[in-house]
Order: C-alpha cells, then sequence, then structure tokens
C-alpha cells in the first residue's frame, strides 16, 4: 500500500515557476516508478511526467518537455516535479500517482495508487 501527498500548488503568472511536491508512505517505494499527470476543468486527465524507480528514466509529454523536470529522492520518499516558464494552459489540478513497477509508464492504466491532487493555477 503508497498513500501519496502532493504539496506545491498554488497561483502562478505566467513565465513564472512552481515546484510540487509528492509525499509518499510506505516501504516500496523505492520499487515504484512514479508519475504525475494533470487534469483541466471539463479533460480528461492527461500525462505529464513519470520517472523509473532509481530516477535514471524519465518520460515527459510534449506539452511539458523542456519546461518541466521531474525527479525523486528515495531517501525521502518523495517526488517533484519542477515547472518552470509556466503558461496558462497548465492550469489543472495535478496528480502524483505510483506504479508497483520499476520502469515509468505513461498511461493511467499504468499506476496502482493516486494522490488527492493539488491545483496550479497561471495567470495571463
Amino acid at each position: 500500500q503508497v498513500q501519496l501527498v502532493e504539496s506545491g500548488g498554488g497561483l502562478v503568472q505566467a513565465g513564472g515557476s512552481l515546484r510540487l511536491s509528492c509525499a509518499a508512505s510506505g516501504r516500496t517505494f523505492s520499487n515504484c516508478a512514479m508519475g504525475w499527470f494533470r487534469q483541466a476543468p471539463g479533460k480528461e486527465r492527461e500525462f505529464v511526467a513519470a520517472i523509473s524507480w532509481s530516477g535514471g528514466n524519465t518520460k515527459y509529454a510534449d506539452s511539458v518537455k523542456g519546461r518541466f523536470t521531474i525527479s525523486r529522492d528515495n531517501a525521502k520518499n518523495t517526488v517533484y516535479l519542477q515547472m518552470n516558464s509556466l503558461k496558462p494552459e497548465d492550469t489543472a489540478v495535478y496528480y502524483c500517482a505510483a506504479r508497483m513497477s520499476i520502469v515509468a509508464g505513461t498511461a493511467r492504466s499504468d499506476y496502482n495508487y493516486w494522490g488527492q491532487g493539488t491545483q496550479v493555477t497561471v495567470s495571463s
């Protein structure tokens, strides 16, 4: 069992930065690949970024490539999403997810556990 709690969301102007954190409980965190997804009002939840259990492999959605960076600290049971050059279209609720596999995945169905989400709002 893995429990996930996101933090770090908020309101930021376009061009600004935010860093999201996801704290995980459970002894199996270091064996889990982790991902970030987002859901804007009226839209499907979409993949943003993922990282393998070791942090050695990362994947990004094309829309965030070059602006967002996913990382993890297994000693702290935490995964991060550094978001730079934010745009109004990045506005969404951001969800952290854990996959019971060491391989990073990009599909919602790849993930077994989800956090409650944190709101990110980017003003123009």
